[in-house]
């Protein structure tokens, strides 16, 4: 199951208390203090690792707890630290604080590590109470508590492309033709319940990563279908590709399509509508194509090197469609200077 957001409470680790204890030895006089301080609570850490595809690890999970730290023991014996819980989180996942809503931290990078609970302190035992004027303290400090934060993890994909479309547009079809991966394919609506990220590998040994984005329907803002839940992931692409429907086999048209989705995603983040985008009518196989397409050149016209005619399902046009994918990417790449 593909788990994208989760709401868990986080503590971390008790620290141990301060013993009080006297020294008993043979031959030793008057002895003295010899309580030991207690270890330091364990840590929650979390740590983005690109190999984690979602959530899923936290699904059934509400309360996860680092290890206390154990108490002091006589002999001025130190007890033992807490171990650190280290928790992995997939690359693009924000921690947010559950209340407030704040973002705490932005795990982008694989490899990145964040202290999210600190754990207490350990207390003090009476040996490091004794001073020239006070050489039999019976006195000791408790543990301090470790931090503990309701959190909001929400999982955003890191992808360059974000493929948008009505369901049965081809999505699905077009990611697996250009990336090689086995989705779910069928002649019927929601076939994609859950994103799909896939990549395409170039001559140059670079990589395109692309999100596959459940189907969006009129009416979506307002929770019809799968509604907008999934749109975060398209948020950090680079370059969206609206792919519509040009056989006209659910009686729609392209361009009821094309408005659709735009107002839709308008109304989700009208940010959105400022990214950089390609269009690609998709199955050109068919007979009723030809004249939806026409309509739809007609209605829209868009600049050069930006609409495409396809057949995902029959690889026609997908080599241009590739070719001016690499392109948009590159120029992006020079003007944000980031590796795409």
């Amino acid at each position: 199951m593909f788990v994208d957001r989760v709401l868990i409470q986080f503590s971390a680790g008790k620290g141990g208390n301060g013993a009080v204890a006297w020294r008993r030895e043979k031959y030793i006089p008057k002895g003295g203090p010899a309580g030991g301080n207690g270890g330091n609570g364990g840590s929650i850490i979390l740590q983005a690792d690109a190999q984690i595809p979602s959530l899923d690890w936290f699904r059934h999970r509400r309360l996860i707890k680092a290890e206390n730290g154990a108490a002091g023991g006589g002999n001025c014996r130190h007890g033992r630290n807490g171990i650190n819980l280290t928790l992995k989180v997939p690359c693009g996942t924000l921690v947010k604080d559950s209340e407030t809503g704040d973002i705490l931290h932005d795990f982008t990078v694989d490899g990145d590590e964040w202290t999210l609970c600190r754990g207490g302190r350990g207390g003090r035992g009476n040996d490091s109470f004794k001073t020239p004027t006070n050489r039999a303290p019976n006195q000791f400090t408790e543990g301090k508590p470790g931090e503990i934060r309701a959190i909001e993890l929400e999982l955003k994909l890191i992808a360059d492309v974000g493929l948008v479309g009505f369901p049965n547009a081809g999505k699905s079809t077009l990611i697996s033709s250009l990336a090689g991966l086995r989705v779910k394919i069928a002649a019927y609506p929601f076939t994609t319940l859950q994103p799909n990220l896939g990549f395409i590998e170039l001559d140059n040994y670079q990589r395109i990563f692309i999100a596959d984005i459940p189907g969006i329907i009129e009416g979506a803002s307002q929770n019809r279908g799968l509604g907008l839940e999934f749109l975060r992931h398209i948020e950090r692409t680079k370059l969206l590709i609206y792919i519509l429907d040009a056989s006209g086999i659910d009686g729609r048209t392209p361009g009821h399509d094309y408005k659709v989705l735009r107002d839709e995603i308008e109304a989700y983040n009208p940010e959105l509508l400022q990214r950089p985008y390609l269009v690609a009518l998709n199955k050109i196989d068919t007979d009723e194509s030809a004249q939806l397409i026409e309509q739809f050149h007609r209605d829209y016209q868009f600049p050069p090197h930006t609409l495409f005619e396809i057949s995902a399902a029959f690889g026609n046009g997908l080599e241009s469609l590739l070719r001016e994918l690499v392109n948009r990417l590159k120029k992006k790449k020079i003007s944000d200077d980031e590796s795409f």
